[in-house]
């Protein structure tokens, strides 16, 4: 799936589910979720670390969301969590835990999208201009916390970052065509 495919079958959906807010500033939106779903899942693995055939690891969807991570923490967060509760709805997914994990890898990309965009959401912070690949790159490890990150070492780390870059400036060639 290219990432014009993503923008108009998970992200735009995704967006219209959502209050009309979370599409202010749209450019600088899509770009920091097609940037983030480069970084996590640049070839659209549905499982992290598939652990067995039909069995995924820790993490799930094109944006490698985490039970008790990111997906906790839409749930919890009191800005995000009424609108995973309209979005679950109408995407007929069961909005607890369990449910919207399990709907994850089942290529529900539009809930996916979703959550990502909630989980930006629930950041104090204003969301990076259009074009701060630095700031983008602070509010994405504050937001995401990867632990290849949080793990990595200082040559890890410099490759991550470099990959950022790489990914911000495809997702900004695609949202500019």
């Amino acid at each position: 799936m290219t990432l014009t495919e993503i923008r108009a079958q998970a992200i735009a959906p995704a967006l219209a589910l959502l209050p009309g807010r979370m599409s202010e500033h749209r450019p600088a939106v899509e770009v920091l979720l097609l940037t983030t779903h480069l970084q996590e899942a640049p070839n659209r693995e549905q499982c992290q670390l598939p652990v067995r055939p039909g069995k995924c690891g820790p993490a799930r969807g094109i944006f490698q969301f985490e039970r008790g991570g990111g997906v906790a923490g839409v749930l919890r967060h009191p800005a995000s969590r009424p609108h995973v509760f309209t979005v679950c709805a109408k995407l007929g997914v069961v909005p607890t835990l369990d449910g919207i994990f399990d709907a994850l890898p089942s290529q529900c990309d539009v809930l996916d999208a979703a959550l990502a965009r909630l989980l930006y959401w629930t950041d104090r912070n204003p969301l990076p201009a259009l074009g701060d690949v630095e700031g983008a790159w602070q509010y994405y490890l504050h937001n995401w916390r990867p632990g290849a990150w949080e793990r990595g070492t200082p040559a890890q780390r410099q490759a991550l970052r470099r990959k950022w870059g790489l990914n911000y400036a495809k997702a900004m060639d695609e949202v500019r065509a």
